[in-house]
């Protein structure tokens, strides 16, 4: 049994969870912390941070490349990091998880490694109003690129995309459709299941957005037979500049290298280069061997306290945090989607949001202020941006009644 495993089934229940998150034990301004930025990067379990310490203090070597032992030790945790991710997600294969420096970078491989020899004048891509800027600049870039047509399917008032507009979009000229799991400016869940559904009914590919998915919901990509699905690991509980792009292998075997350099070559001459095989076509360069160490330790670590624990637990908060909201005067909830995953985004009366987030910060409560990188979703509701809180499996009661007292302590000032 492994060290994750270990510390988080020694917790009886998931409210002593957060006993594993260091961050969370220190005051800001006289206030315990109210952590409620996780939809913007996730603290760190003592597991991920004792387990790349570890690693830089025995093991640190190049992977891949070394016949010694410091060599052997990274290239086993490396690679064992991969396997455990395939697990966690049920890809049929190691071939098809490839390692990236987050979602972004994910995407960005798929528009131009798929989608950039493939798309031509006529083609459509299909994207929704509710994306994250990562899941729109790519797109437009390779519509730019290719002279491809980029299309957007709309959204409601309740922050969900139109679903009958979505599938009239859907015509045999579309060749992807991008779409998140999760909305990260408002938490809206799209159906994910029927839409890749209706898509394959049609030969469209889908890429599917799961940075907010993958945290807070048990994943299998057999089950929703998506293309390609794209995640981070600073959003689950692990280290920045980590990523996983999984993709059918089919696919992933039928495009070219998004990058060269080393690792990804099997054979390199002057006339011609031959290269690797799956995944590691897609890994050119030295990689963040002790980052995706670590991002193995936190899917281990959610493993362990269990992807659907996880969910009961953030569902019962948010149903309590948006009915505490609810209570305070002025404030109007930006994103009422029937069905939500732990963000809940708002205005308060006529409180520029920054100056919203300052006074929180003095309370003690972390949150999100801005467009959340969704301008186009901010443009919808006609605001620069909103105020944004975000659950995880380490937050309780306590910090959203910390939450409102500071809402409320807020509104006084403003009065």
């Amino acid at each position: 049994m492994t060290h994750a495993r270990k510390n988080a089934e020694a917790r009886t229940s998931i409210a002593e969870c957060r006993l594993d998150f260091p961050a969370l034990d220190q005051d800001i301004s006289g206030h315990p912390i109210a952590y409620l930025d996780t939809a913007a990067s996730a603290q760190q379990p003592n597991v991920v941070i004792d387990t790349i310490a570890e690693y830089q203090r025995h093991d640190h070597a190049n992977v891949h490349r070394g016949v010694h032992t410091l060599s052997h030790r990274a290239t086993d945790a490396y690679e064992g990091a991969r396997d455990r991710i395939r697990s966690f997600i049920n890809a049929p294969s190691r071939s098809e998880i490839v390692f990236t420096s987050g979602t972004t970078e994910s995407i960005n491989l798929v528009a131009q490694s798929f989608g950039r020899p493939s798309l031509g004048s006529g083609d459509k891509i299909l994207i929704t109003h509710l994306e994250h800027h990562s899941n729109i600049v790519p797109w437009q870039l390779l519509a730019e690129q290719t002279g491809a047509d980029l299309v957007v399917a709309p959204m409601n008032t309740q922050g969900e995309v139109v679903l009958e507009q979505l599938y009239e979009l859907m015509t045999r000229d579309v060749r992807i459709l991008a779409i998140a799991h999760v909305a990260n400016a408002l938490g809206t869940i799209n159906p994910i299941n029927e839409i890749i559904a209706r898509a394959h009914e049609l030969d469209i590919a889908v890429l599917v957005d799961g940075a907010q998915g993958v945290p807070h919901m048990a994943i299998d990509v057999q089950e929703l037979d998506c293309d390609f699905y794209a995640f981070s690991g600073h959003k689950m509980f692990g280290p920045t500049g980590t990523g996983v792009l999984f993709g059918k292998e089919s696919l992933l075997d039928a495009m070219p290298p998004y990058k060269g350099g080393g690792d990804m070559i099997l054979e390199v001459s002057f006339t011609n280069t031959t290269f690797n095989e799956l995944p590691y076509k897609f890994e050119a360069g030295t990689p963040n061997i002790s980052g995706m160490i670590g991002l193995g330790a936190a899917v281990e670590y959610l493993e362990s306290v269990g992807m659907e624990r996880i969910a009961r637990h953030e569902d019962e908060l948010l149903t309590y945090m948006t009915e505490r909201l609810s209570t305070i005067d002025e404030l109007r909830l930006i994103g009422t989607a029937a069905q939500k995953a732990s963000v809940q985004s708002f205005m308060l009366g006529d409180i520029h949001p920054h100056d919203l987030g300052t006074i929180l910060d003095h309370q003690g409560v972390a949150i999100r202020t801005g467009h959340h990188c969704a301008m186009p979703v901010m443009d919808f509701y006609g605001v620069a941006g909103t105020a944004r809180a975000s659950l995880a499996l380490y937050n309780n009661h306590d910090d959203i009644d910390q939450l409102v007292a500071a809402l409320e302590k807020a509104r006084e000032i403003f009065a």
